[in-house]
């Protein structure tokens, strides 16, 4: 009896040990903002944007709580207090206005409550200024343009080839054989972390969106309009995201990879981005000096033939 139920235990303990093998291994590739397994709230993210983002929605999911808490106990107060098994009678009234009246004005002050502090964060997270560097992002079909505005610096960013060769060889990808299956490019975008950076995009062909989550925010790329958003991100990491916008049938093959790096790091990076001055022109060889000529000699002057002399003219006699 002892050694069946050792030999249950043991099995309890391996097939334990697997799960948390099994949880644990798409951990292994996760970033600090990367959703988890069973996950089921919104993530912090990497930024004041998304702080403040995650700190509305919770304003919000703890005042629907409260008011669901509160509607559905009354309900089931209601229902058990007053059933019709223990003889209650209901009342036979048509309306009451102080109970309008309650449960008109309370849901409207509880909207102002929380749209105050909403608001003010809505008005943060457009205010651009005081920004230390620019980028223009382009959404193409099916791809992304980054610009490092006044820094010479341009590259375009698309899916990489390993996601892609998986993908169209109709294998089904693994975590781990390819953790990062379609969430994965060619070129990142690399960005200093504690700087206040300015974005501005748009788009040379249909609509698209660039949207990293961890950043707390999405902003539509439209041809021919220029959209703005801002970020600060605070840890170093790698950050991915996806366009947002059904754009074309690649739609699902336009990720986008943010690589945060320490402001002297970021410098490095750019530095070796820049395109290199052309190199100078050999100068020309110096003229050799021009000998001195010798002195020339006088040409003796020439001499005009003289006029033969005009014979005299004979008188008249």
């Amino acid at each position: 009896m002892k050694q069946r139920n050792s030999g249950r235990s043991r099995a309890w303990y391996r097939g334990v040990m697997a799960a948390a093998a099994w949880l644990a291994t798409p951990l292994a590739w996760a970033q600090s903002a990367d959703p988890k397994p069973w996950q089921l709230n919104m993530g912090r993210g990497v930024t004041h944007t998304a702080r403040m983002a995650y700190e509305a929605h919770m304003v919000a999911l703890w005042v629907c709580a409260v008011i669901g808490v509160i509607v559905f106990g009354a309900m089931g107060y209601a229902i058990f207090k007053f059933r019709k098994s223990k003889g209650a009678v209901a009342s036979q009234f048509s309306h009451n206005t102080k109970a309008e009246i309650v449960w008109t004005v309370i849901p409207v002050l509880i909207l102002i409550v929380m749209a105050w502090p909403a608001t003010a964060k809505l008005i943060a997270m457009y205010d651009m200024r005081d920004s230390e560097m620019t980028v223009k992002v382009t959404g193409y079909q099916w791809m992304w343009k980054y610009e490092y505005l006044g820094e010479g610096v341009a590259f375009t960013s698309r899916l990489d080839r390993g996601s892609d060769n998986v993908r169209q060889s109709h294998q089904v990808p693994t975590v781990a054989s390819n953790p990062h299956y379609l969430l994965d490019v060619d070129n990142r975008l690399v960005l200093p972390v504690d700087t206040k950076i300015r974005f501005v995009i748009t788009s040379d062909d249909v609509i698209h969106a660039w949207w990293v989550p961890a950043l707390g925010w999405k902003q539509d790329a439209v041809p021919g309009f220029i959209n703005e958003a801002w970020t600060n991100i605070e840890t170093p990491g790698v950050y991915r995201g996806q366009c947002a916008e059904l754009c074309g049938k690649d739609h699902g093959f336009m990720p986008i990879v943010v690589e945060a790096l320490p402001k002297e790091e970021f410098k490095r990076w750019l530095a070796t981005r820049k395109p290199k001055p052309a190199e100078a022109a050999p100068a020309a060889p110096a003229a050799a000096p021009a000998t001195e000529a010798a002195p020339a000699t006088e040409a003796p002057a020439a001499t005009a033939p003289a006029a033969p002399a005009t014979p005299p003219q004979p008188t008249a006699g």
